[in-house]
């Protein structure tokens, strides 16, 4: 199953910033690990904005819930997730 799936970091005021950045290097190594799975399919920045555009490929929605909530900028994030079909005109 094919997800879209914007994410919004809202840094957290309340952190020190050598904790934000231990925080970041984890959520990066998170996200190499499942793109080299193959479940992260796609990411692209926004720019000018802290947020993100992703592509899933996943079993199930709980498998991405899961996914999503390991994250650990997930606390200080809001997600929009879209569930995606293959368009009946799509050549690929």
């Amino acid at each position: 199953m094919l997800f879209l799936v914007r994410m919004d970091v809202h840094v957290p005021t309340h952190l020190d910033a050598a904790a934000f950045e231990a925080i970041k290097a984890r959520e990066k190594a998170y996200a190499e690990r499942l793109q080299r799975e193959g479940v992260w399919r796609h990411l692209w920045r926004v720019v000018g904005e802290y947020a993100n555009y992703s592509v899933f490929d996943v079993a199930s929605n709980d498998e991405l819930h899961e996914l999503l909530s390991g994250l650990p900028l997930f606390p200080y994030m809001s997600i929009h997730v879209t569930p995606l079909a293959r368009h009946g005109s799509s050549i690929h």
